[in-house]
């Protein structure tokens, strides 16, 4: 199939032409078409399948049609709401590129950065408006935005949404969407959960599959080095060292951690930062650019703030720590090898995460291969139920010793500190 015979009008075909698309992918060819009918779509595909195209082509087309017959001040006919910063600015890109023969307008808001550029926006007119739930709610309750006039609304990466707890912003925003409207609801995963929030969105949708979470593309390596907590600081090295890599996205499990790797990179003198949540806005653009200019060599990143991530052509990923949740490994490894390019995924895992990785290998049916030259091997042994109580006891004995000495050392070096904390 080719994008010509989508019935696409000439406009959106030649911008499509600039970008040297001419054949859909799955899901769009299976979602555009029920999409330009007006029909409601559930939608559940993986990253890197083309999911933003898939619904951002027959909004544009729609709104161009709409436009033609309006007259007056332009109003926000379509809502996509997203979880991420990251993500938000990559489908405003999109709609952008797509839709750029047209006369159609978007914008982008989100947290993180002070509001008067994106009220600015609002004020000249949009006809396509691409949001994190947080600042949607908060322009809307300053009278900045209005929804009576959607006619188009999607719900983004809606698994990450509630992840994230926006599940409450959500069905704020339902209340206030006009219930004559087109909707698309799309997730990656679709837990009970998930389903039941597509139910009360969603009228008689068609339903479109691509690419089962189960699934990891073929062009795309995967490989597990076993080894101890204590070596896997050292056995990082070794592999940047051994694979030559040129850029790489590497996952962490929490925020600190991310720092930490960083931290110890910088110090081998490897260029690397690290984007998540309590990183601001600017600290996260300016990340992602420098890595997608080449000037970082690692990018170390959480799950949440990975999202939205597309990085053309990258080849290498690798888990620093093996996520709880297989289909989440499924995810991050389909950062490299997209679009037919081959890609490298690299996991290091340490005892007590030796069970998610043989979750992992049940859900994609594969196992994964271990790599036998490795100077760090696993030694120790997972931990019993007894062993984790008494680790986590003395971790939590440690933490409250740390912030006691932390106080104390304080309350020595400023003699007004007791009383200023009272």
């Amino acid at each position: 199939m080719k994008f010509t015979d989508l019935k696409l009008i000439p406009a959106i075909l030649k911008a499509l032409k600039d970008e040297n698309y001419s054949s859909p992918t799955a899901i769009q060819a299976k979602a555009i078409s029920h999409i330009l009918n007006r029909k409601d779509v559930l939608g559940s595909a993986q990253t890197g399948t083309g999911k933003t195209a898939a619904f951002a082509i027959p909004i544009i087309q729609h709104l161009n049609e709409d436009l033609l017959k309006s007259k007056g001040k332009r109003k926000i006919q379509a809502l996509i709401v997203t979880p991420t910063r990251e993500l938000a600015l990559q489908i405003g890109e999109s709609f952008t590129t797509y839709g750029k023969y047209t006369n159609i307008r978007n914008t982008v808001i989100f947290g993180g950065v002070p509001q008067g550029a994106q009220v600015r926006a609002l004020k000249n007119g949009v006809d396509t408006l691409i949001a994190t739930p947080g600042r949607l709610l908060d322009l809307m309750s300053q009278g900045y935005i209005s929804l009576r006039d959607i006619k188009y609304f999607v719900l983004d990466e809606a698994d990450r949404m509630l992840d994230m707890g926006f599940i409450h912003d959500i069905k704020k925003l339902l209340e206030k969407l006009p219930s004559e409207r087109q909707s698309l609801f799309f997730s990656a995963t679709m837990p009970p959960k998930i389903l039941k929030l597509s139910k009360q969105i969603l009228a008689k949708p068609e339903k479109v599959v691509v690419n089962p979470v189960s699934s990891t593309a073929e062009t795309i390596q995967q490989h597990l080095y076993t080894t101890n907590k204590s070596d896997k600081k050292a056995l990082l090295l070794h592999i940047l060292k051994t694979h030559e890599m040129d850029q790489v996205l590497l996952f962490s499990r929490t925020k600190h951690g991310a720092d930490r790797i960083v931290r110890n990179l910088r110090h081998k003198k490897i260029e690397s930062a690290a984007i998540h949540g309590e990183k601001s806005q600017n600290q996260r653009q300016k990340a992602l650019k420098r890595f997608k200019d080449g000037e970082l060599r690692v990018l170390v990143a959480t799950d949440i703030a990975a999202r939205g991530i597309d990085i053309d052509k990258l080849r290498y990923v690798i888990n620093y720590d093996i996520p709880n949740e297989s289909e989440t490994y499924v995810h991050r490894i389909g950062r490299c090898g997209r679009a037919g390019e081959e890609g490298v995924a690299i996991s290091i895992c340490e005892p007590e995460e030796n069970a998610f990785v043989k979750d992992i290998e049940k859900l994609i049916k594969r196992k994964i291969e271990t790599v036998d030259d490795n100077p760090f091997p696993q030694t120790d042994k997972p931990m019993n139920s007894a062993e984790k109580k008494e680790f986590q006891k003395e971790k939590e004995r440690k933490r409250q010793e740390y912030f006691a000495n932390r106080n104390k050392k304080r309350g020595s070096q400023n003699p007004d500190f007791r009383r200023k904390k009272r």
